[in-house]
């Protein structure tokens, strides 16, 4: 049997077919909605949430693939099993490469259709269990387990890391899972107000309180209500509003600018910030006190430099992603793109990640993305007066000298352990450094 309940959606124009999936799947216990064509299907989609899509690869009205593409814009999209019987082979590889889900060509046997089925929904099941959005690392894995376990708390936490790690994806995935889902998150980046003007936007103002106020403004912190207020950059915040962020967490109500009444803080207080806020304290620029009160549960995020397994993972997201927002016709990302990513230090983080995603998409000449795409500089810096580029063999070249490097620092120059990281033999890794013209300190070992 399938998993009791689940819901799945059906997009078949065949009567035949539809029928017997229809009346296959309910009997397995499984909540059916079933469409003709692509036009309701998508209506249908958009407002309930399913666990698995069957989808007919070619409609009345449209191709299934678009059906897909227009769903994977949506949040917690459901996987697609595309069933056709017009063999379209390298389309079906091309929607599975972007994160369908699985195909099967008509006819088919019923019990292959509902094992294809089962895998999925036990797919997605384990994914939900794992909650794995972050990503796929062990590092990631591990953040997520401690957001899953604090999301339910009222507790401050205090999300450190460098630029671009996606500090303000952890705090709204710990308020996406929380019981407090459906009340508002409210963000505030602490470097980018003025700070004259800061702590009327965080506490709001009162009428006539300053040159300029002509009405009553509710701040941040208070149409944050039931929610998270997240404030990130927080070591940037001057120490006079520390003082009253302080006041804030300790009496959990604020004044207003010009106010004389308290108003409640009822929202979760969540910190984000890429310095070292304990070096903060020790050089007077931030309130011990106040860094004792938000630092109740710490969350740091490794950078990505440090969670690789993440790399591939987010870079087919964010190719999918973008070719779905921009109606682009990609077929995925290409071997030594995916090499040279890996290779890549990432300096930005995801945040350079998902960008040079998003400039490859938009630019993008061929199906596949190539390592010329993601790093278009590397051509760049080669030009000449003849106009040459590099290679695809020299980038990947260089990003295998890039990742031996790595790895060999990362093991103290010791080949077996680098080799066992690289996942190659000794013998394979020692003609790549020959090749490469990469010495060890230690020699064979």
């Amino acid at each position: 049997m399938l998993p009791e309940g689940c819901r799945i959606g059906v997009i078949e124009d065949d009567p035949v077919m539809r029928e017997s999936l229809l009346q296959r799947l309910t009997l397995e216990g499984c909540d059916v909605e079933a469409w003709t064509t692509g036009r309701d299907a998508m209506a249908g989609l958009r407002r309930l949430e399913h666990d698995l899509v069957i989808c007919d690869m070619r409609l009345p009205d449209m191709e299934g693939g678009e059906i897909f593409q227009e769903t994977l814009r949506a949040e917690n999209a459901p996987p697609f099993l595309f069933i056709t019987a017009y063999g379209d082979i390298d389309q079906a590889v091309a929607l599975m490469r972007a994160g369908a889900g699985d195909y099967l060509t008509k006819p088919f046997a019923m019990d292959d259709f509902l094992d294809r089925v089962r895998s999925l929904l036990s797919r997605r099941d384990l994914q939900s269990a794992q909650e794995a959005t972050l990503g796929a690392s062990a590092a990631m894995l591990r953040v997520e387990r401690l957001l899953r376990r604090v999301a339910p708390l009222d507790s401050a936490l205090l999300i450190t890391g460098e630029t671009g790690v996606g500090k303000e994806v952890c705090a709204r995935f710990a308020h996406r899972i929380s019981p407090a889902a459906e009340q508002p998150f409210m963000a505030v980046n602490g470097a980018a107000i003025p700070d004259e003007l800061l702590e009327s936007e965080l506490f709001g103002h009162e009428r006539g309180a300053f040159t300029g106020a002509h009405g009553r403004h509710h701040g941040y912190a208070e149409r944050a209500k039931g929610g998270v207020l997240f404030l990130d950059e927080v070591a940037d915040m001057p120490l006079a509003l520390q003082a009253k962020l302080l006041r804030l967490l300790e009496d959990r109500a604020f004044y207003r600018v010009g106010g004389e009444r308290p108003v409640r803080f009822e929202a979760r207080l969540i910190c984000a910030t890429n310095r070292d806020l304990a070096a903060a304290v020790q050089d007077g620029s931030f309130r011990e006190d106040l860094f004792f009160r938000i630092n109740v549960i710490p969350v740091p995020v490794p950078p990505l430099r440090e969670r690789t397994a993440d790399i591939a993972t987010l870079l087919h997201r964010f190719a999918a992603e973008f070719a779905a927002m921009m109606g682009r016709e990609l077929r995925g990302v290409g071997s030594h793109a995916e090499e040279a990513a890996l290779a890549h230090d990432w300096p930005g983080n995801v945040r350079e990640l998902r960008n040079r995603v998003e400039r490859a998409v938009a630019l993008a000449g061929g199906g596949w993305l190539t390592p010329g795409d993601l790093f278009p500089e590397v051509g760049q810096i080669r030009e000449g007066t003849a106009g040459e580029i590099a290679t695809l063999s020299e980038v990947r070249d260089a990003a295998e000298r890039r990742q031996i490097l790595r790895a060999l620092k990362a093991t103290d120059g010791q080949i077996a352990k680098a080799a066992a990281l690289l996942a190659v033999s000794r013998t394979t890794l020692w003609e790549k450094m020959r090749r490469l013209g990469i010495e060890s300190p230690h020699g064979p070992d």
